[in-house]
């Protein structure tokens, strides 16, 4: 199982940490490895190597069939349920990294960065281009998004990214995050929703 994930997939999320940036003309894939998998309601816990978690909200597919140089007109056969998650980010170190040009890995795959939780069927969704979710701090609305203002759609990343990864059954897809990233604290209680539904709900630790 691998964890393939979207960078800068949300126009105002962009302005949010680049007020300068050129939007990507084509998805930014980075990849978090299975060990960053936190998942069953389980705490994350804040590394001691980063003083600024940030948390990033969004939808999460889960690839059903095993796939390569996948048509854009077929992808929505590749994956069949969707949840929400969170894109842990350690921004500090991601600063750095960006100033000098390195890989994302160590501010965004390490242990129990990406954070799902329960899946539930695409086909109980009419368009799963046309979904709201959002997340919830200590009963507070903190990010919220919907899938139509993804720059690249989940067809298209799946089509894409397939040219360069065989797709495997239980990938997960991480399809990126919209505008509202901030740092996490020690004892907060977060809870996702994908329209009405609470599918995500852990301690920070």
């Amino acid at each position: 199982m691998k964890i393939i994930a979207v960078g800068m997939n949300y126009a105002e999320h962009n302005k949010e940490l680049h007020s300068t940036l050129i939007l990507p003309k084509e998805p930014v894939i980075f990849m978090k490895p299975d060990s960053a998998l936190l998942k069953d309601g389980k705490p994350f816990f804040i590394p001691d190597f980063s003083n600024e978690i940030h948390y990033e909200t969004e939808l999460v597919v889960k690839i059903c069939r095993l796939g390569k140089n996948i048509p854009e007109r077929f992808a929505h056969r590749y994956y069949d349920e969707v949840t929400v998650g969170i894109d842990f980010t350690a921004r500090d170190l991601q600063r750095k990294i960006r100033e000098i040009g390195n890989p994302w890995e160590i501010c965004k795959g390490f242990d129990n960065s990406a954070a799902i939780g329960k899946f539930v069927p695409v086909d109980k969704f009419e368009n799963i281009q046309l979904l709201n979710f959002h997340l919830n701090i200590d009963g507070n609305l903190v990010q919220q998004g919907h899938s139509a203002d993804m720059l690249f759609k989940i067809d298209e990343i799946i089509a894409y990214i397939s040219r360069f990864f065989t797709l495997k059954i239980g990938d997960l897809l991480f399809t990126g995050t919209p505008v509202g990233v901030a740092p996490v604290t020690i004892d907060q209680h977060l809870q996702g929703y994908l329209e009405e539904e609470k599918l995500l709900d852990f301690y920070i630790r």
